[in-house]
């Protein structure tokens, strides 16, 4: 399948023309030069060095990033949108982003000092670096206040020794939010946010997982064993680092259910497409009504997922909490891409089944949607709280 022009949909309502400005830049761009290569990427396992250095010099590495600290100062709005564009054609790309601007970037300008953020901040948001987000452990996912990762502080300096698991970006990472108990007597309050450079003594990159989907990412552990960082490379106060992660995450749902909602854009136009070309019964397989059945349903899901997301990024640009609608949007739209892709394996067939269609590809790649950031599990605890919240007051 070829990439279109970027088709118009009614949601396009809640965007202004900065937003389609970049919309229409990245469909240009994907169609260009990602489209041709994605299957490639998958394929292969292979990391898109070339596309992410072409993205951070169009600014995209630091999207929501203010222009003082080397980013582009746009809104969560126009970050859900270019995610979208990019996992219409190659999820793996678009989590490289989204992992590099929601979970480093975001925690470094909301709770940085300035001198993180010239130092840290600014090669990250140019594009100049890569970050990744160091939270899960092996025996520790959901459980987020259940650290193993121990930060010392000895002679002015931190000392961090433990494993982390999952880290996306792991390989290619320059930079790594961790997080580690400085006191495990005070819970979750007792977590710490650390800044660690690739660089560091004893921070090692462990082993890479083999993976379902998202190949053209790295997901890895990271060993920290004895690394010393300075006392200033603690991100927030010895009391933060829980807030660091939580509030990091809500942001980063937000790029996960986008990640969602293009990979069912993708499953939708490329069934559809198909299903106007194929004839059975001495007609195109559209006009059949089991086929018009997955159409619609695929067109209903992904619209009600990008509405979603698009309300909980309305909340996060507007200053409001937008702790639920993030969980809502992500829940939704992960479980909506795995359906849209499903499907539309089904109106393809056997075709669907193959790698000579990408169908399968986006089948696999949304698996993982429902799962990283917050499984659907956590996410229906976190919406559930918090409507008990909005109704106990």
């Amino acid at each position: 399948m070829s990439i279109k022009p970027r088709p118009t949909l009614w949601s396009d309502a809640f965007l202004n023309s900065d937003h389609l400005t970049i919309a229409e830049t990245l469909r240009d761009f994907v169609a260009k030069e990602l489209h041709p290569i994605a299957a490639k990427i998958d394929r292969e396992h292979m990391y898109p060095k070339e596309i992410i250095r072409q993205l951070a010099e169009m600014g995209f590495l630091g999207m929501m990033v203010s222009p003082e600290y080397g980013g582009s100062g746009l809104d969560t709005m126009s970050y859900t949108v270019a995610l979208e564009e990019l996992a219409v054609a190659c999820a793996s790309t678009c989590v490289i982003l989204s992992v590099n601007n929601s979970l480093v970037c975001h925690p470094l300008e909301k709770f940085g000092t300035h001198e993180q953020k010239e130092r840290f901040l600014k090669p990250l948001a140019r594009g100049e670096q890569l970050g990744c987000y160091c939270l899960s452990e092996p025996g520790n996912g959901s459980d987020a206040a259940a650290l193993k990762t121990r930060a010392v502080k000895k002679g002015g300096k931190w000392v961090l020794n433990g494993v982390k698991n999952w880290i996306t970006n792991g390989r290619e990472a320059d930079v790594a939010i961790v997080y580690a108990v400085i006191d495990e007597s005070k819970k979750h309050k007792g977590i710490g946010a650390f800044i660690v450079e690739r660089s560091a003594k004893g921070y090692s990159v462990g082993k890479v997982e083999d993976k379902l989907g998202i190949l053209g990412t790295s997901t890895t552990q990271i060993i920290l064993e004895n690394v010393e960082i300075p006392e200033d490379q603690m991100l927030g106060s010895e009391e933060e680092g829980f807030k660091v992660a939580m509030n990091t995450l809500d942001g980063g749902r937000i790029g996960i259910s986008a990640q969602a909602v293009g990979i069912a854009r993708a499953a939708l136009e490329e069934a559809t497409e198909y299903a106007l070309e194929r004839e059975a019964f001495g007609k195109p397989i559209a006009k059949l009504g089991a086929i018009q059945h997955h159409i619609s349903e695929m067109a209903i899901q992904t619209d009600a997922s990008r509405l979603l997301m698009r309300a909980a990024a309305l909340k996060k640009d507007a200053g409001l909490p937008y702790t639920k609608e993030a969980a809502e949007a992500k829940l939704f739209a992960s479980a909506a891409a795995m359906d849209v892709a499903s499907r539309g394996i089904q109106v393809l067939g056997g075709y669907g089944y193959t790698r000579e269609y990408p169908l399968e590809r986006h089948l696999r790649d949304a698996k993982i949607t429902e799962i990283y950031e917050g499984t659907s599990e956590i996410q229906r605890l976190v919406i559930a709280a918090n409507c008990c919240k909005e109704v106990g007051g």
